[in-house]
This record gives structure tokens, C-alpha cells and sequence, in this order.
């Protein structure tokens, strides 16, 4: 008899009842293949969006996860050593292979990034795809440089709060973000955003009271109905990103380039993978938040057995940071 693990399976897409904690084989690597014991794993919209059906490409059943942090299990290639800490994300993950809610997965090797540090898993489970997309957007997506402002339209989720993290590193860049709840303005503040705006669906306005020509660069984190208005917050060849879709929406219909985009506004998308968070980035960020110089966005831990209560929560909105299962 083989080894059995304990993981969250979706038999089919549906509400948070169709998420089953079951009994299955511990998975085999195969050639280029790395097995990670899982200690903690972070929640993502992008599994919201495959509970839910509207992510394309899966198969089922399918145990879901999109990023993991651990350590190695088992390596033939020998490029990792058993107990070397590690995080992994994208790539399948969760939807053309099984993910990281687990106890163990099984990913390419080479979409595993070694770390060390010594803080505890809760918080390292809630930082690879969250930095990776934050960290992707602001230099990518935006080419944000020191001096700079940004604006973060969602502020308030995990990769918002991230990214007005990152920007704070990166020296002196002004940060606005948004939220849609004005009790989170303290989450915010903590995080280090400079001014926190109550997004009345007219942000715009807000930004150039205290901006008179706009930001330099903007994040857009919520999708396609705050899109037009982020787009008229941002100056003369200025830059928005397109990255999250918070609002579960996504397309422009009859999209109209000249009608839509204001006058020199430019407008990028950043969607990545494990390969666009270099190890020394994952590594610096986690010895800042040691040190104190940084933050993790932590919100709540979740047990494996209460991933329906988690899912329920990041499916209302109602998060300040990231949500994270620890096994």
C-alpha cells in the first residue's frame, strides 16, 4: 500500500460545498518533476474562477491550487536536496494538473524557487503567487520607477497590498490605493499607501485632487468595469496595467481604441508565471519582513478542513490581505 495524502478535490465547478477534503495517493514525480510536502498554501481568485466554472482549460476532478510553499519531498533530477524550502505557482498548477491544496504536489522542477527563511508557514504560504503577480505588474506591466506615483485600483487584496509593498521598497514612490470600504483604510496604511481613496466609481476625480496631471502609473486589480475610470487617472504617457479581475469581469465588448483609451494613456496586461519572480526577489522580500522593513499581508489562517469557510470568504470580498491554509 502506498502512501496517502489528504487533499481538496472539485469534482465538478459549483459552490463551496463541491470542495471534498479526501484520501489519495501521495503523488510520484516523473522525470523533471519535483515532489514538495506542502506546509502551507494561498488562496486565489484564479481558483475562485475555476470553482466557479469560469476558467477554461480544466479538467475534472482536479485538485485546485495555483501556488504552494514547502519543502522538497523527493527530486530525481537531484537539482533540489530533501528539506530545501520552496515555493512554487502557475504553470498547470490546479487546473491541467493537480495543485498545491495538499499535502504534497508534484510540479516541474523548473518552476520551483528555493528560499530560506525563518518565518513561520502561515506567512511564507501567502507569498509566491502574490508577490510573483505584484512584483510582475509594477516592473513588466509598468516599468515603475523610484520617484514616481502609482495607483492600486483594489487595494485591498492580497496582491494590492503586495504591490504597494513592493513600491515602498523601490524608494520613494507615492502610492494610492483604493478600497470600496473605508474601515480598511488602517490595513492600508500599514502596508505603507500614502493616500487611501473610497472608491465611489469615480476615482479619477480623487486622484487629481491630489494629483492635478494624474499618476505616472496604475495597477488595475478589480477588471473591466473600473478599467475606463482608472485609465483617466494617469497622466499624458503614463501607464495602466491590466492584471486582476476581483469583479470577476474581464472583456471589453466593442472595444473601441481611440473612444476608450484617453489621449497618450498607455494600457499594458501582465499575466505570469513562476519564471518572472527571480529567487534573490522571493529572497530579499522575505529577509525585509524578517528584518522588519517589510510586510506580509496576512489576513487569516485556515486548517485543510475549513477550506469551504476560506473559500466563502474570498469569494465575498470581505478579505484584508491574503488567506492562507496551512496542512
Amino acid at each position: 500500500m502506498g502512501r496517502t495524502m489528504r487533499a481538496v478535490v472539485l469534482d465538478e465547478p459549483g459552490p463551496v460545498e463541491n470542495l471534498v477534503v479526501r484520501e489519495l495517493p501521495v503523488p510520484e514525480p516523473g522525470d523533471g518533476w519535483v515532489r514538495i510536502r506542502v506546509k502551507a498554501f494561498g488562496l486565489n481568485r484564479s481558483e475562485l474562477h475555476t470553482r466557479l466554472g469560469l476558467a477554461e482549460g480544466v479538467t475534472f476532478p482536479r485538485v485546485l491550487g495555483i501556488e504552494a510553499t514547502g519543502v522538497v519531498d523527493a527530486d530525481p533530477s537531484g537539482t533540489f536536496e530533501p528539506g530545501q524550502q520552496v515555493a512554487t505557482m502557475m504553470g498547470g498548477m490546479g487546473r491541467t494538473f493537480d495543485g498545491g491544496y495538499a499535502e504534497y504536489t508534484c510540479v516541474p522542477v523548473g518552476q520551483v524557487i528555493p528560499f530560506e527563511s525563518g518565518l513561520d508557514w502561515a506567512h511564507l504560504g501567502a507569498v509566491p503567487e502574490m508577490v510573483q503577480t505584484a512584483f510582475g505588474s509594477l516592473t513588466t506591466g509598468l516599468d515603475l520607477k523610484p520617484g514616481q506615483s502609482l495607483l492600486v485600483r483594489g487595494g485591498t487584496s492580497s496582491v494590492g497590498m503586495a504591490a504597494a509593498v513592493l513600491a515602498k521598497r523601490l524608494g520613494e514612490v507615492t502610492v494610492l490605493s483604493t478600497t470600496r470600504d473605508a474601515a480598511k483604510a488602517p490595513a492600508l496604511k500599514g502596508v505603507g499607501v500614502d493616500h487611501v481613496l473610497v472608491d465611489d466609481g469615480d476615482v479619477a476625480a480623487q486622484v487629481r485632487d491630489i494629483l492635478p496631471d494624474g499618476v505616472d502609473a496604475a495597477l488595475e486589480l478589480v477588471g473591466t468595469p473600473t478599467l475606463p475610470d482608472t485609465l483617466r487617472a494617469v497622466r499624458v504617457h503614463g501607464t495602466v496595467c491590466f492584471t486582476g479581475m476581483l469583479s470577476n469581469e474581464w472583456i471589453v465588448k466593442d472595444f473601441y481604441p481611440i473612444g476608450y483609451l484617453p489621449t497618450g494613456v498607455r494600457l499594458t496586461a501582465y499575466a505570469g508565471a513562476s519564471k518572472d519572480l527571480p529567487a534573490e526577489v522571493l529572497q530579499g522580500y522575505l529577509d525585509d519582513v524578517a528584518a522588519g522593513h517589510a510586510v506580509i499581508p496576512l489576513d487569516r489562517v485556515f486548517s485543510i478542513d475549513e477550506i469551504r469557510e476560506a473559500h466563502a470568504l474570498m469569494e465575498s470580498g470581505g478579505a484584508r490581505g491574503k488567506l492562507v491554509v496551512t496542512t
